[in-house]
C-alpha cells in the first residue's frame, strides 16, 4: 500500500509499504476512506515529538471501512463503516475505567498511539488495536466529512478546552488561537452555556472563520491592547472567566494568564514545543486554575449525536480537498495555512 512515512525532522515521503494485517486478536484492519492532517503532525515534522521513530506512518484521524477482523472481535464486521479516533482504549486498565484512555496502560501509558507509537492513518489501510473499545460505528445518513473531525479536534476543543476550563452558563470565554482546534472550542463553548465567546488571533482570515464558528467578538492581537479590550467586554472589567490557549507557544499561554479574571481558569490545549514561563509571582494571589490535557475521546458518542442532528456542523472544518495519492500537496497546503486560508484538509481515497 501507499502511506505517508516520517523519515526524521523535516523529512517525509509518500512510500510503498507493507499492507497491515491483524496482529492481536482484538485488532481490525480498516481501509482508509477519508483522513486529514493535524497540527500535531507538523509538530512531529519539526522534531517536537522525539518519541516518533523514523519510518513511522503518520496520521491519527480517519473514517474507514473494516476489511479484516481479529479472532476476538465480535462487535465489528467486515464492511462496517467506522471512525478511527486519535485515542486508543483497551477498556480494561485503571485509566480506561476512570474515563482517561489518554493514559491507557495497555498502550504504553499514552492513548495517542496512531502516527506516534504505531503506524497511523495517512495511508490506504491501517491496523487498529483494541478495536471494539476504540472505534465508533458511523450512523447512516451522515457523510465522512461530517464525522471526520470527531476523531480529534472536536472532542479536543470540547474536552480539553471547554470541559477542562469548567465553562458554565453565562461565562465570558476567550479562545486564543483561531486555528482548527481553537475553532472547535469556540463551536462547542455554547454547549456549556457560554454567554460571550471572544476569539483572538493574529490573522484576520482566521478571525473570519471564528465568526462562522460562533465567536461573538474577534480581536487581532497584533492591533491593540488585547487585555484592555477583553476587560471591556466583561461587566466588571475583570477579564474572562475562562481563557483557552489553542496555539502552543509561550506568548499565547502568557496572554491567557493575563486576560483571565481572579478565580478563573486557563485551559491549555496547544501542543508546546518549547518551555513557557509560568509567572507565579503574579498568579499565586489570583486563585487561577491552570489545566492541561490530552483528549480522551469519551465525548465522541455525544458529539456524534449532535452532528447527526445538525446541532454541530463538523463539515465546516474542511476547507480543502485532496485525493489520498496527493498527500504531499495536502501537507504543503496545510503547512502554509495562512497563505491558503486553510483549516483542515479532507483527504479522500
Amino acid at each position: 500500500m501507499k502511506a505517508l512515512v516520517y523519515h526524521g525532522p523535516g523529512q517525509k515521503s509518500w512510500d510503498t509499504v507493507a499492507d497491515p494485517k491483524p496482529v492481536d486478536p482484538t485488532d481490525i484492519v480498516v481501509q482508509i476512506d477519508t483522513t486529514t492532517i493535524c497540527g500535531t503532525d507538523l509538530h512531529i515534522l519539526k522534531g517536537d515529538v522525539p518519541t516518533v521513530e523514523q519510518g513511522r506512518i503518520l496520521g491519527h484521524e480517519a473514517v474507514g471501512t473494516v476489511v479484516a477482523v481479529g479472532t476476538a472481535v465480535s462487535g465489528l464486521a467486515v464492511d462496517d463503516r467506522v471512525i478511527v479516533p486519535a485515542i486508543t482504549s483497551c477498556g480494561r486498565c485503571s485509566y480506561c475505567k476512570r474515563g482517561m484512555p489518554s493514559h491507557c496502560q495497555a498502550t504504553g501509558g499514552i492513548g495517542w498511539i496512531f502516527g506516534h507509537l504505531v503506524d497511523g492513518t495517512q495511508a490506504e489501510y491501517a491496523r487498529v488495536p483494541f478495536a471494539e473499545t476504540s472505534v465508533h460505528k458511523v450512523p447512516d445518513g451522515v457523510t465522512d466529512e461530517q464525522v471526520l473531525f470527531l476523531t480529534d479536534i472536536l472532542p479536543t476543543g470540547y474536552e480539553v478546552g471547554v470541559r477542562n476550563g469548567r465553562v458554565k452558563p453565562g461565562d465570558v470565554v476567550v479562545v486564543v488561537g483561531a486555528g482548527p482546534v481553537g475553532l472547535a472550542a469556540i463551536q462547542t463553548a455554547e454547549l456549556a452555556g457560554a454567554a460571550t465567546v471572544v476569539a483572538v488571533d493574529v490573522a484576520d482570515s482566521r478571525l473570519e472563520h471564528a465568526t462562522r464558528f460562533g465567536a461573538d467578538h474577534v480581536l487581532n492581537s497584533g492591533g491593540g491592547d488585547v487585555e484592555s479590550l477583553i476587560a471591556s467586554l466583561t461587566d466588571d472589567g475583570l477579564g474572562a472567566d475562562v481563557a483557552i490557549e489553542a496555539v502552543g507557544i509561550p506568548e499565547t499561554f502568557d496572554l491567557c494568564t493575563r486576560v483571565v479574571r481572579p478565580g478563573g481558569v486557563v485551559a491549555n490545549i496547544g501542543v508546546h514545543g518549547a518551555p513557557t514561563t509560568l509567572h507565579l509571582e503574579d498568579l499565586w494571589i489570583k486563585n487561577v486554575t491552570i489545566t492541561t490535557g490530552l483528549v480522551d475521546g469519551t465525548t465522541v458518542p455525544m458529539l456524534m449525536k449532535l452532528v447527526q442532528s445538525g446541532k454541530i456542523a463538523g463539515e465546516l472544518f474542511g476547507t480543502h480537498e485532496f485525493a489520498l495519492d496527493d498527500m504531499l500537496s495536502a501537507y504543503d497546503t496545510f503547512a502554509d495555512a495562512g497563505a491558503n486560508n486553510a483549516l483542515k484538509m479532507v483527504i479522500r481515497r
